[in-house]
């Protein structure tokens, strides 16, 4: 398959089409329903998209670079899967492993592209979920012959640790000259959704109703702005301890029988407090809650770590905070909150709060804490006998990563103020987060008959002055858990480049950007420090109130450690804080819900008016006395994002949904149903009329269709 930046979909002859054997179409996991779910109901550009990228040493060989990735999506199933029509049986979004799919290489010449420019444009193409390539690669050549590769990846089907593991696949097929070596890998995605559909969902359902946070908990470390930020997109912001600030850190917590990634958990669990019990503690009890990322790879299904898939998850941490608890309480409780997490990170977040019994429209959380582990060291080549390749534990050749490099995601750009208008790409329009994006951008399209690959040169393309997000950082990474960058496979020996050839440089990450308004991530670099980035949406947090919370947070990890002692208690460590003040957060959006009639029973389904511009909330009250059937009728402003806000819960939970109003709603009407349709769920069906009566007409005729 070939591709430039913009390209659109290409269809296989017709002959070829219809030679390929009909894909199975699976349902879609729980985890990847809620990165579906997620990206739905967020409109707006560079949604749940990774990239890894890292620099391939000259003479750069196209030929044996294509081969290499089609080697690697033979082998990887993950490589074929698109979006597919639900299930039969389910209106949950599938997905469909095709036999047979070529990787999509787009390479640019030397000079043709800024390094930092081709980043954000790739980070804001968006997917087209439905083709066999949740993952797209760009290479920018340098003049030494050499050349930066760009890999590009939808969460939906590759979490940070599946595209790690990737690039080690390509290195052997590469060292290998890209000649196969063994065949489909198993397990892959549809054994684990074996492996979790077979679960018995009942203790988990059971533990969650009684450990889901409770109703009132403190999830942002924030008070109440009280007004908009007026800002858009997201930022981020760093702070870093050093080696010896990281060590003390360390060591006072394995004093008290915690781990570092507790010590960062407590901290939050304080800031949270301090920010709704008041700094001087007043409060005498504040239950707070977040998110913790579990990686999804702990389970009892063999191979699991190697698998490449969206495993990775968030599930909540909920806890009280007392001024006169002391930290170790405080330690010990989130520690044991840790062990019970481990046993369910095949449960979604989704899961968990339809189990946990609370308001659907209601977050159980608002932020995210990740503390990867350090960077596994990386060994010496080996050297080995002229004319042979280095085999690893099953005769694959294996190569390592090579001394660092500069990173451009070390800093990203200077800061300057950015339009919310993505980039311009040949063939791609700019589309930022805007208020009401347009429709026609994300995941929609036709399932296309898989071709083979090849990279093509492109021509320098236009790339517009502007950078992706408003007032923003080019760059920044969301969280994720799992293996560190360069982590070698348990079992196997680390990599070794082939006699006489340069090695490669180091793989460097940004993560997704996600719709969760905070997530921290925590990792040691390669001096020992502890780097801590903070990813914020700032529509919700301002910058200047990001940068707080961070400070605040490294001011905790600093100062604990010599200033708590074994005593210590909450109120006491607080006072580290004294003078400084409680950042601000802007309230959630409200979709300005009205519920004209509660379903008949769970499950029953939804039917979702919109209001006309200026209509009051009350205008569709006659339609309710006259609409018949068990589903229930909600009434919402008319706002696109306001309507899928509506029926998050009823299509996570794939109950039947129709859309409807009067004929001014039309459009927006069609335009919501659309963008379902788009992200794997059937289209619902829309009903439009301009009397009251003709409408509950219309609507019942409406709910006995099908999607």
């Amino acid at each position: 398959m070939t591709g430039r930046p913009g390209d659109g979909r290409r269809r296989a002859p017709a002959s070829r089409a219809l030679a390929a054997p009909r894909p199975r179409i699976h349902p879609a996991a729980p985890l990847q329903v809620d990165v579906l779910l997620d990206g739905l109901t967020h409109p707006g550009r560079g949604l749940h998209t990774g990239q890894l990228h890292w620099r391939l040493p000259g003479p750069f060989d196209a030929e044996r670079f294509t081969r290499a990735w089609q080697t690697v999506t033979d082998q990887e199933t993950v490589l074929r899967t698109g979006l597919a029509p639900a299930a039969p049986g389910t209106r949950l979004p599938g997905f469909a492993v095709h036999p047979a799919a070529g990787p999509l290489i787009v390479r640019h010449p030397a000079g043709g592209v800024e390094w930092e420019a081709l980043l954000a444009a790739e980070r804001m193409r968006e997917f087209d979920l439905t083709r066999p390539d949740p993952l797209r690669i760009a290479l920018l050549e340098e003049p030494g012959g050499s050349a930066r590769v760009l890999l590009t990846y939808h969460r939906a089907f590759l979490d940070p640790a599946s595209a790690e593991h990737l690039v080690r696949s390509f290195h052997r097929a590469h060292a290998a000259d890209g000649r196969p070596r063994g065949g489909e890998r198993r397990p892959d995605l549809r054994d684990h959704l074996q492996w979790v559909g077979a679960r018995d969902r009942a203790p988990a359902r059971a533990f969650w109703a009684d450990a889901a946070p409770p109703e009132g908990s403190a999830t942002l470390p924030a008070g109440d702005r009280g007004r908009p930020t007026h800002q858009r997109g997201h930022g981020r912001t760093r702070q870093r301890l050093t080696p010896v600030e990281a060590a003390r850190l360390r060591a006072w917590a394995a004093s008290r029988g915690a781990a570092e990634s507790t010590a960062l958990q407590a901290v939050w669990a304080l800031l949270l407090y301090r920010a709704h019990g008041g700094p001087e503690g007043a409060a005498e009890s504040v239950p707070v809650a977040f998110a913790a990322a579990v990686s999804g790879r702990g389970i009892p299904l063999d191979g699991a770590d190697r698998l490449p898939g969206p495993l990775l998850g968030a599930l909540p941490v909920a806890v009280e905070v007392r001024p006169a608890g002391t930290l170790a309480e405080l330690l010990a409780a989130l520690a044991a909150r840790a062990v019970d997490l481990a046993a369910y990170e095949w449960v979604s977040a989704g899961e968990v709060h339809r189990w946990s019994g609370r308001d659907p429209y209601a977050p159980l959380t608002e932020s995210v804490l990740a503390f990867l582990p350090p960077p596994q060291p990386r060994p010496t080549p080996r050297p080995r006998p002229a004319g042979r390749l280095p085999a690893g534990a099953a005769g694959e050749p294996v190569l390592p990563a090579g001394p660092a490099v500069e990173s451009p995601f070390a800093e990203g750009p200077s800061g300057e103020p950015v339009s919310p208008a993505g980039p311009s790409v040949e063939g791609v329009a700019p589309s930022g987060p805007s208020a009401e994006p347009p429709f026609a951008a994300g995941p929609s399209g036709e399932p296309v008959s898989p071709a083979g690959p090849s990279v093509e040169g492109v021509s320098p393309v236009g790339l517009s002055a502007e950078p992706p997000f408003a007032e923003g950082p080019l760059e920044e990474p969301g969280f994720s858990a799992g293996p560190a960058v360069g982590g070698g496979i348990p079992g196997l020996p680390e990599p070794s480049w082939p006699s006489g050839e340069a090695e490669a440089g180091p793989v460097e990450s940004c993560e997704a950007y996600t719709g969760t308004p905070l997530a921290l991530t925590a990792r040691h670099d390669a001096d020992g420090g502890l780097l801590l980035t903070l990813v914020h949406d700032r529509t919700r947090i301002a910058d200047s109130d990001a940068a707080e919370i961070l400070w605040q947070t490294t001011r905790l990890l600093r100062g604990l450690p010599a200033d708590a002692g074994p005593g210590a208690t909450v109120a006491r460590a607080l006072r580290l804080l004294d003078g400084a003040p409680v950042p601000l957060a802007a309230a959630r959006p409200d979709p300005a819900l009205r519920t004209l009639r509660p379903g008949a029973a769970p499950g029953s389904g939804l039917v979702c008016l919109l209001r006309p511009p200026g209509a009051p909330e009350d205008c569709y009250e006659g339609v309710a006395h006259g609409l018949r059937g068990t589903r229930a009728l909600l009434s919402v402003a008319p706002w696109a994002t306001a309507a899928l806000t509506a029926l998050a819960p009823a299509l996570a939970a794939g109950e039947p949904v129709v859309l409807g109003g009067y004929p001014e709603v039309a459009d927006l009407a069609h335009q919501v149903a659309g963008r379902v349709a788009a992200y794997g769920w059937g289209r619902p069906p829309v009903a439009v009329a301009a009397t009251d009566a003709e409408l509950a007409e219309a609507l019942t005729a409406a709910a006995r269709k099908r999607p």
